[in-house]
């Protein structure tokens, strides 16, 4: 697992809390430290989404090499 990938329980509380605190800046506003959190919560989301689609092209690579070894891709 990338140092950087959220267990997917770490993951949905930072979503929830980030809904949270959007539906609150629309409502009635954010304190700064309401903002501060909101925007390390979006930068840990951001580094979780990209550790997690980076693990998933690198799988896909391993995969079409297996596959065109065992001639079940031609591409």
């Amino acid at each position: 697992m990338n140092k950087d990938a959220m267990s997917k329980e770490e993951e949905k509380k930072v979503t929830d809390r980030i809904n949270e605190l959007y539906h609150k800046k629309e409502k009635e506003g954010l304190t700064p430290e309401e903002e501060q959190e909101r925007k390390e919560l979006h930068k840990k989301f951001l580094a979780n989404f990209r550790a997690a689609f980076k693990q998933d092209v690198e799988n896909m690579v391993i995969i079409k090499r297996a596959q065109r070894r065992k001639g079940l891709r031609k591409d």
